[in-house]
């Protein structure tokens, strides 16, 4: 952990068969609000912030974990600082959409840096980064999953700032679909209710989302879960979370998704260590 930050470089790896968590190698440098993906069995943390609030810093560093060495090695840098994003991997490639990205070169302050559309791809063959297609919404800390080879990004929230100088967090429902092959963004149904923070895991060609918070207009944290079934474009509510929490992080496994850890209360405090998962009845992935 580092000093009077709350927030840590620890690594950690869970075995569904064994029920086990193991620690493993620490991050480069400790990050939070960082991005994830995995190809060519590599793990690549993308960005995140640096600093306890209110006194964060977007970043561009790039690690990448070998689970075979229980090691990390320093990977290209992100084009510009980026934190509060999502990452997905398709076709070998890193994808990263959105999140909050400096509005001053050496922004240090959480208010000092703004929501972005902006979308990047980093091809690990070739070690560049290159621009792709704009997202269609301006936002941060959504969840994202890749469903036959498209990017599904949803919920989040933005940043507004009033004339006073302090921002508004406006959570947002949106679902967005992006299509590596053409280069497109498109609109898909909206989520019941706008929720951030959540995490999200996909089965049986779903997506699947959990928990969350808000900001506005009442301070809270949903125990609301759902499923979107891209053939039919529609929303269904799932059992709820035993444990209301957002931050938090979840895997498919079979068919069976964990859900893991979070916050129980709204901002950075309550952190949580529950773990718990949802048994579906089907089979296919």
């Amino acid at each position: 952990m580092s000093p009077n930050t709350g927030y840590s470089a620890h690594f950690e790896a869970y075995d569904p068969p064994s029920d086990a968590w193991t620690r493993l190698a620490t991050l480069p440098e400790a990050r939070h609000h960082i991005a994830l993906a995995a190809t060519g069995g590599l793990l690549y943390e993308v960005g995140g912030f640096s600093g306890g609030f209110p006194n964060w810093q977007a970043q561009a560093s790039v690690y990448v974990f070998d689970p075979a060495s229980n090691r990390w090695r320093d990977s290209v840098p992100l084009p510009i600082p980026r934190a509060k994003g999502v990452t997905a991997a398709v076709d070998g490639k890193i994808y990263v959409v959105g999140g909050r990205v400096r509005a001053t070169a050496e922004a240090r302050h959480f208010n000092e840096h703004s929501d972005t559309t902006r979308s990047e791809v980093f091809d690990p063959l070739t070690g560049k980064w290159s621009p792709i297609a704009d997202a269609l919404t301006a936002r941060n800390s959504a969840a994202s999953v890749v469903i036959e080879g498209r990017i599904y990004a949803v919920g989040g929230r933005q940043a507004l700032k009033q004339a006073d100088g302090s921002l508004r967090q406006v959570n947002v429902a949106n679902l967005e679909v992006y299509d590596p092959k053409t280069n497109l963004w498109q609109t898909r149904a909206p989520m019941p209710q706008g929720q951030v923070r959540l995490a999200a895991a996909t089965h049986g060609g779903k997506l699947y989302v959990f928990g969350g918070e808000q900001w506005v207009a009442e301070h809270k944290v949903f125990e609301n879960n759902w499923v979107y079934d891209p053939a039919t474009h529609r929303w269904q509510s799932l059992p709820p979370l035993a444990t209301p929490r957002h931050g938090l992080g979840a895997a498919n496994v079979g068919n069976r998704i964990y859900v893991f850890g979070g916050g129980a209360k709204v901002g950075g405090e309550a952190a949580t260590a529950v773990h718990e998962v949802l048994v579906l009845s089907e089979t296919r992935q």
